[in-house]
């Protein structure tokens, strides 16, 4: 079963620490969350659960269809998502337990001081199937 850990910018449940952001950590705090997160997806890897994951800039547009020429392009108004998914991991695992059990591992990546952040993490299922209507 795959599921989407979505890593936030912020948004969530209340925050189990008041962290400054990582805009205000040091360069060698960011390396050391960076360098978790790789080290965890490297480890996934070797047990073959990890599919994917990417960082997200904060920019972003909406873009269209409108008929012939040039699609419209706006700046918003946004579904959040450009102010709060910092990126995201897709996992293969065989249960939601583990799934779970992964997420909290990934939200104590360090942060300021070292500390983990203790950031929430959504966790998402892909859809399997269509779902089917019937009347």
């Amino acid at each position: 079963m795959k599921y989407l850990l979505l890593k936030h910018y912020r948004g969530g449940p209340e925050p189990a620490a008041d962290h400054p952001t990582m805009d205000q950590w040091t360069p060698q705090e960011v390396d050391a969350h960076i360098q978790y997160m790789k080290d965890f997806a490297a480890r996934l890897e070797e047990t073959g659960e990890f599919v994917d994951s990417q960082a997200l800039a904060p920019e972003g547009t909406f873009v269209r269809y409108d008929g012939a020429g040039q699609p419209p392009v706006t700046d918003g108004p946004f579904a959040e998502t450009k102010d709060l998914i910092a990126g995201w991991m897709v996992i293969d695992v065989e249960s939601w337990e583990r799934a779970v059990e992964l997420a909290g591992e990934l939200s104590a990546a360090p942060g300021n001081g070292g500390e983990p952040i203790h950031e929430w993490l959504e966790v998402r299922p892909f859809l399997t199937e269509p779902p089917t209507v019937t009347e």
